[in-house]
């Protein structure tokens, strides 16, 4: 199997009984990988994605150097040239074919998989977050922007896209800690309802609206999307789509439509595929994000085009993820010795360490990018062009990257 998957790179394999395999054309990256499990070859053969993951965390499979960037980018070069052998193919097209029931969301489940994720510890994610403590991808406008301020470009340019008035209500669903609602409350005077399915989150993020001096603009509540009756001017979702599933788009996009006045405008940031539809690594699946999904557009328009909403603008954001992802993994591997004081032990900070990877490299090197869909209800409602959003007249960088960045291993 290694040796059909790798056709470029050089991967040295130690296995269990001592025997060493080599499979690759000799050229970089480099990486020797030994399995420590007779039973391990067997469980990479019959699900490799989770497998693998999984001996990383158990230190069943370790990577010399604990190389997880090299041994990553090794793979998954690899298997976007196509390489897979047969077995896996089916494989992976079953995976796909089963989504709908591995993304069937019903109240109950969604608020299991919020907790299962967010609820592991606000101070844990205030480490390695910026100082707003946005999680969800920035806008690098400027290469050599900071992540604070590259988070600040962020939700300056969602505000943009709102054109929000003074007075406005706004709808911020899955509102995280709160430094969106937050600003557009403080910055923009908006009247904000953030709704999350995470106790922890909507506690923290009331708190900080309360230091914050805007507690009488901003409401956090612990409510499910669907469970919102009002209507508002504005309507604001920002990573909260990848946790929908995809049998839920009808109902997310319904209800979206529902709380929209006439003369709103919703904005959607997410994850999604510039190929076609696929599905969540099964790791990811268990370990991650549970009932997670990048979709493609075509499923997202497939579903918007049979409501009211209209499509007013779709802006695409390439290598911004992956950079952001890259600036939470070097601040996650900076403070490690406060990770383990809150009591996380190394296979807890190997999951971590192995998810921020795997996650820059699906931005980096698969077809992910970050989707921001600007909806409304009538053609006039937004501007007929995008020089609203655009005064300096600066020109657009290539890569979020520095021209001379080199990834920290």
């Amino acid at each position: 199997m290694l040796r059909h998957l790798l056709k470029t790179g050089n991967l040295t394999l130690r296995m269990p009984s001592g025997e060493v395999v080599h499979a690759g054309d000799g050229t970089a990256p480099s990486v020797t990988v030994t399995l420590h499990d007779a039973a391990l070859p067997r469980k990479l053969l019959l699900n490799p994605e989770l497998a693998m993951g999984e001996a990383y965390m158990d230190e069943r499979l370790t990577i010399e150097g604990d190389d997880v960037r090299g041994f990553l980018t090794l793979i998954v070069s690899n298997f976007q040239q196509g390489n897979l052998p047969l077995s896996q193919k089916i494989a992976r097209q079953l995976r796909i074919a089963k989504r709908v029931w591995d993304q069937w969301i019903p109240l109950k489940t969604a608020k299991q998989n919020a907790e299962h994720h967010y609820d592991i510890s606000t101070p844990f994610y205030y480490l390695f977050l910026d100082e707003d403590k946005q999680y969800t991808c920035a806008y690098f406008k400027d290469p050599s922007f900071t992540l604070e301020q590259a988070q600040e470009a962020k939700k300056a340019h969602l505000a943009g896209k709102l054109l929000i008035k003074p007075g406005m209500r706004i709808l911020d669903i899955g509102s995280g800690w709160g430094g969106l609602a937050i600003t557009l409350a403080k910055d923009y005077g908006a009247q904000v309802v953030g709704v999350t399915l995470s106790d922890e989150q909507r506690k923290a993020a009331a708190l900080r609206a309360e230091e914050a001096g805007v507690s009488h603009l901003v409401e956090f509540r612990l409510q499910d999307y669907r469970d919102v009756t009002e209507q508002f001017d504005r309507i604001v979702s920002v990573g909260m789509l990848e946790h929908v599933g995809q049998p839920q788009y009808p109902t997310y996009f319904k209800q979206i439509e529902k709380n929209l006045k006439e003369d709103g405008i919703a904005m959607i940031h997410f994850i999604g595929r510039t190929g076609p539809p696929g599905n969540l690594s099964p790791w990811f699946q268990k370990y991650i994000f549970p009932g997670g999904y990048t979709p493609s557009m075509s499923e997202v328009l497939k579903v918007t085009e049979k409501t009211s909403l209209e499509q007013a603008d779709i802006e695409v954001w390439r290598t911004h993820y992956d950079r952001t992802l890259y600036e939470w993994l070097i601040r996650f591997e900076d403070r490690l010795d406060e990770v383990r004081a809150m009591g996380y032990d190394e296979r807890f900070i190997r999951m971590w360490r192995y998810y921020l990877i795997a996650s820059e490299l699906s931005l980096s090197h698969m077809p992910h990018v970050l989707f921001h869909l600007q909806l409304h209800k009538h053609q006039t409602t937004v501007p007929i062009t995008r020089d609203y959003l655009y005064v300096d007249g600066a020109p657009e960088p290539h890569s979020s990257f520095p021209a001379d960045f080199v990834p920290r291993k």
